[in-house]
C-alpha cells in the first residue's frame, strides 16, 4: 500500500462521512434488515461514495460490503479483497452520541494489510498499514491534521478493558471478571479498536456477534500498532477467508479479543 494509495482512501471516508453528516443533521427514517438490526439511508449512500472510488482507484480488487451483501451482491473473491462497512455504530448514529465510523479495510490472505476508521462527528480517524498507526484530525477543509503515530500500551498489570455501548453480552461481562481490571471504558463502533490501538485501553473483548467487515479496519490499526486480534477460545490470529460461494453467514465472525499484547492472557483458556 503506497502513500497515495493510503491518501486516496482516507480521502474516500472522509467522503464518505461528509455524506452521512448530511442526513446525520436532518429527520430520518429508520428501517430493519432482515436480521432485525437498523439501517438507514445513510448507510446506502455512505457505500455508493465508497464503492464508486473503489471501482475507479482499485478496479481489479473485489468489495465486499455491508450493504450490497444484504441486497444479495456477494462477490466471489480471492486472496485480496476490500472489506466495507460504510457506517459501522448504526445504533451510535440513531442516539445520535457521535461514536459512528466509516470503515474501509483491505485484507491479503487473511490479513487486513490496511485500514482506516473515521469519525465524522468526532473528527477523528485512525489507520493502519506496514507504515504503522497514526491518528489525525479531520478539520472543516477535509484536511488531515495533528497526524501522530500511535501504539499499544506496554504490557501492565492494571488493565483498562472497553466495551461496547450498545452491545455488551453476558459473555464479555463475565470475561472481564476474571482480569485485573481497573477501569472499564465504553464507546461505539470501531473506536473501540483504535483505542486499544491508541493505548487508551489494554483489551476489547467481543463475544458477542459481528461481521468481517465490522472489524477488519480498525484490527489493521491494532495490528499496525503492534497488538493483535485473536480467537477467544484458542488464542490464534484472527484469519479473513471466504469459502468459495460464501453466504452473508460465511462473513460471520468467531468471538475475538483485541489485545496490546497476547502475554495479558495466558494460556488462552477457552473463555466462552
Amino acid at each position: 500500500m503506497t502513500e497515495d494509495q493510503i491518501s486516496l482512501l482516507s480521502q474516500l471516508a472522509i467522503r464518505a462521512g461528509e455524506e452521512i453528516l448530511k442526513i446525520y443533521a436532518e429527520p430520518f427514517e429508520v428501517e430493519s434488515k432482515t436480521d432485525g438490526s437498523p439501517v438507514t439511508k445513510a448507510d446506502a449512500a455512505a457505500e455508493k461514495i465508497i464503492l464508486a472510488g473503489l471501482a475507479d482507484a482499485f478496479p481489479d480488487i473485489p468489495v465486499v460490503a455491508e450493504e450490497a451483501v444484504e441486497a444479495g451482491n456477494l462477490p466471489a473473491v480471492g486472496d485480496v479483497y476490500f472489506l466495507v462497512d460504510p457506517l459501522d455504530g448504526t445504533k451510535e448514529f440513531l442516539k445520535k452520541n457521535g461514536e459512528f465510523t466509516v470503515n474501509i479495510a483491505l485484507v491479503d490472505a487473511g490479513v487486513p494489510v490496511f485500514g482506516v476508521v473515521y469519525a465524522p462527528v468526532l473528527g477523528e480517524i485512525y489507520w493502519g498499514s506496514a507504515q504503522g498507526a497514526f491518528a489525525g484530525r479531520v478539520q472543516d477543509t477535509n484536511n488531515i491534521e495533528d497526524v501522530q503515530a500511535i501504539a499499544v500500551n506496554a504490557p501492565r498489570q492494571d488493565l483498562t478493558v472497553v466495551a461496547s455501548r450498545s452491545h455488551m453480552s453476558d459473555e464479555t461481562a463475565a470475561f472481564m471478571h476474571k482480569l485485573q481490571v481497573s477501569e472499564i471504558v465504553s464507546v461505539g463502533s470501531s473506536l473501540k479498536l483504535c483505542w486499544v490501538a491508541a493505548g487508551k485501553a489494554d483489551l476489547y473483548p467481543r463475544l458477542a456477534p459481528t461481521m468481517q467487515w465490522d472489524i477488519a479496519a480498525g484490527d489493521a490499526v491494532v495490528r499496525a500498532a503492534g497488538g493483535a486480534v485473536v480467537l477467544a477460545d484458542t488464542g490464534s490470529d484472527f484469519v479473513y477467508a471466504m469459502p468459495e460461494n460464501a453466504t452473508k453467514d460465511d462473513l460471520r465472525n468467531s468471538h475475538f479479543i483485541a489485545v496490546s499484547a497476547k502475554e495479558l492472557l495466558p494460556g488462552f483458556a477457552p473463555v466462552l
